[in-house]
């Protein structure tokens, strides 16, 4: 691609890199392919010289390459779960069709955006949860043009590398454990919020003693869908109520505590096939913690094994809420 300024003798047919005002009523806006009415139009506005772009043998132009890469990336929209907009600018954007969470082929995307400085890709990060119609990514084609042989490497590079993971749990039960002191009920509503931000409704709350036995008989009637316990005391180990009274039930516990703060004594296990999340006390604020992230990935069907969770390590450093100012913040040593 040719680019620089030139007589409007010279402009037709090349796109117009600036735009230009010919009076008070009417512009001439970037990108716009010159045609002979507008060059007779730049001439009655005693316009001399345009900067322009102009495509050689083997360019793209940038609407079309935006648009071509959307389609490499999506070939399925419906199977992908997602909805392209229209190329505008060298822009085409990635939206969610639906509630769900973005799954990326990383090292794909990586390669992509390796190939030619002036093809871009910006996503969400990975496993974000996305409400209906949020934006997942954004292609750009920065130039006006580019090279065919780039975009094409793109384009093979990027095949489906993005996808939207839907909500694949039917029914969403929460048991909530009370003691003599216990916080009982509070935050029932956070809880509430966030399965209702996947499309889906939370039975009622099944409230029990903070009891191995009465948690287990618990767990055995509502063996289906996903299970959240919330207990009235901390977990504070893999052999404390909730978890022993998973196991009780005839479950097991695939992992305590994430490094994730807040959020660090969630638990996640399974009884009879169906998954059940212990919830740290965090989750009765409904700020960002631990738990939604693997709440998220759960209600999407997504698997979250041991080396998922201890990955969440880096980046799981939370901002701090209101109701809790600072309260890892410990004397600085010297």
């Amino acid at each position: 691609m040719k680019f620089g300024a030139v007589e409007i003798g010279l402009a037709e047919g090349a796109v117009l890199a600036h735009s230009v005002s010919l009076g008070a009523r009417r512009r001439l806006r970037k990108g716009r392919v010159l045609d002979a009415d507008d060059i007779a139009a730049l001439a009655g506005a005693e316009v001399e010289e345009v900067t322009v772009a102009r495509l050689e043998e083997g360019d793209v132009f940038e609407n079309d390459a935006a648009r071509a890469l959307a389609e490499a990336l999506v070939p399925d929209p419906a199977g992908q779960h997602l909805q392209l907009t229209e190329a505008f600018t060298g822009r085409v954007n990635l939206l969610a069709d639906g509630p769900g969470v973005a799954v990326l082929d990383v090292a794909a995307l990586e390669a992509l955006n390796q190939i030619h400085p002036m093809i871009t890709l910006a996503t969400v990060p990975p496993f974000q949860q996305m409400t209906d119609r949020g934006m997942v990514a954004t292609i750009k084609i920065i130039s006006y043009a580019v090279p065919q042989d780039a975009l094409a490497e793109a384009c093979h590079v990027a095949k489906a590398a993005i996808r939207l993971a839907p909500p694949v749990i039917d029914s969403v039960h929460l048991i909530i454990t009370e003691t003599d002191g216990g916080a009982g009920t509070k935050g029932q509503k956070a809880i509430a919020d966030r399965v209702a931000a996947f499309g889906l409704k939370m039975d009622e709350p099944k409230v029990v003693p903070h009891d191995e036995v009465a948690l287990s008989r618990a767990l055995i009637d509502q063996a289906q869908g996903l299970t959240l316990i919330l207990t009235g005391s901390a977990t504070s180990d893999i052999d404390d109520v909730a978890p022993a009274a998973l196991r009780l039930a005839g479950g097991d516990v695939a992992r305590f505590g994430m490094p994730v703060d807040p959020g660090n004594l969630l638990f996640l296990g399974s009884l009879a096939g169906a998954p059940v999340i212990g919830l740290p006390g965090c989750a009765r604020s409904p700020a960002l913690n631990g738990a939604d992230w693997v709440l998220a990935r759960v209600v999407c069907g997504l698997e979250v094994r041991d080396a998922d969770i201890a990955a969440m390590g880096v980046g799981g450093l939370l901002k701090e809420i209101p109701s809790r100012p600072q309260p890892r913040a410990g004397k600085t040593s010297k």
